[in-house]
């Protein structure tokens, strides 16, 4: 099992209720969240604009760069659901593993010295409809979550459906991020 996310930006507006889910279901301080929205765009020129808005907390990478520089082993992959996540009790605070990650997926909680990130709502994972409460409240279903090695789960169905229009953000340290974005050229030519 890998479970990870897909996003389709097609559907995406902008309108950050998986921020403000997030941080209402993670009870996060302010200055604090495991996701940000930035808008790509405008494209083009008048009348032919294309915009759209771009989703991003931790890519659930394959490699994780997080991990592989954590001195104490507080930034790990739980066995049996493939998730990153930080043990917050053998966390240091040393920021490695926010250097670790090109994606700005992490951040230092000032408050207790240790660092945070999007766990995919881990703390229900033994729930049997488990998702993201960022997956539950988006409300132009824009976002999707399961297993990415299951090809009968909805995440490997849209991916597959979307063929070339499925994008990933740039890899150049070979992380191999998981997160996939949907993004049809009607909407906006992908760029991250």
């Amino acid at each position: 099992m890998r479970y990870g996310m897909v996003i389709d930006l097609d559907r995406c507006t902008g309108c950050d209720t998986c921020i403000t889910a997030c941080k209402y279901e993670n009870n996060l301080a302010l200055g604090n969240r495991n996701c940000r929205v930035s808008v790509v765009g405008p494209q083009g020129t008048f009348p032919d604009i294309k915009q759209y808005w771009l989703p991003v907390a931790c890519q659930q990478c394959e490699n994780p760069g997080c991990i592989d520089v954590c001195p104490t082993g507080a930034s790990y992959r739980d066995e049996e659901t493939g998730v990153v996540l930080v043990d917050s009790a053998n966390c240091i605070g040393c920021l490695s593993c926010m250097e670790g990650c090109p994606y700005g997926g992490r951040y230092l909680d000032e408050a207790t010295n240790t660092v945070g990130k999007c766990t995919l709502c881990f703390q229900n994972h033994d729930e049997p409809d488990w998702k993201p409460v960022c997956v539950a409240d988006c409300c132009t279903g824009a976002r999707l979550f399961g297993d990415l090695d299951n090809p009968s789960s909805e995440v490997s169905k849209a991916i597959a459906a979307a063929g070339e229009n499925v994008h990933y953000l740039a890899d150049p340290a070979n992380l191999k991020p998981t997160t996939a974005y949907i993004l049809s050229p009607k909407i906006g030519q992908w760029e991250d």
